[in-house]
């Protein structure tokens, strides 16, 4: 059987998935647009089409420009990542599964027959209809889980409780307008430092902890967008680590190829 695996989306969320598949013995190819924004950029692969390269933890991964150098980086253990926001490559790289991991919270063009397995991650798709399955990505009991029927539950917009704090560890723009970093991720901040500008507007941290993401200077974004996450549990180690949650979602999307392969997919 084939190994290869399309992922939809290298930020750290689709990261949590394709390390998953990797450490499990298949083949991640990542599909990525030509400008992605990631917040934990530590932790996501799609910062290869900026840098050439990424790791995360033991993984690396290399940006290529075609399916045949996509496969010739696999042969040399590496993850490819790829400028192919529509997914043109797919009867090249012919892979045995499709993950959608775009987080859009709202499906942007993956269909059911692009692949012989489909699989999605959140809210925006159903399950037995646009794909074939749905990975939960609401934080609770049902986080990770393999829907063979149906949607997950809707987006929240309600950020993760980390050390008591929510909504307050998001950094999000005040305005429309260009991003000027200030801080760097994994630096140690205190309430009201300033770790980033969007058109010479300050942005301050509103709580103690360790910057543990910032998109990349000289992006465009709008007003509300977020743009940094703060870390209240201040360890810098953490910023290079894969979440629990980018690995339980990770595993149900693992569990839902090999349920298929096994053929105990319901």
């Amino acid at each position: 059987m084939s190994k290869l695996v399309v992922v939809r989306g290298g930020g750290d969320l689709g990261s949590g998935v394709i390390a998953r598949l990797w450490r499990a013995g298949l083949q991640p190819v990542v599909l990525e647009r030509p400008d992605p924004i990631a917040v934990r950029r530590t932790v996501a692969f799609a910062e290869a089409i900026w840098d050439g390269f990424a790791r995360i933890e033991e993984i690396r991964a290399v940006h290529v420009d075609s399916p045949a150098a996509a496969v010739d980086a696999i042969s040399r253990d590496l993850v490819p990542v790829l400028v192919d926001p529509a997914a043109a490559t797919l009867d090249a790289l012919k892979p045995v599964a499709l993950v959608d991991a775009i987080m859009a919270k709202r499906n942007t063009g993956t269909r059911r027959d692009m692949a012989p397995l489909v699989v999605a991650l959140g809210p925006g798709f159903s399950a037995g209809r646009d794909v074939d399955a749905v990975i939960e990505t609401n934080r609770g009991p049902h986080l990770g889980r393999v829907l063979w029927l149906g949607a997950a539950e809707p987006d929240t917009g309600v950020p993760g409780r980390v050390a008591g704090h929510a909504r307050a560890r998001i950094i999000r723009a005040p305005a429309d307008g260009i991003v000027e970093t200030v801080a760097s991720i994994g630096e140690r901040i205190v309430t009201g430092d300033v770790v980033a500008r969007v058109n010479g507007i300050e942005v301050r941290a509103e709580i103690d902890g360790v910057l543990r993401g910032l998109i990349r200077t000289g992006l465009r974004v709008s007003e509300g967008m977020k743009l940094g996450d703060v870390d209240p549990r201040g360890d810098p180690a953490l910023c290079r680590l894969i979440s629990d949650k980018a690995l339980a979602i990770g595993g149900g999307a693992l569990e839902a190829i090999l349920a298929d392969v096994a053929g105990r997919r319901p």
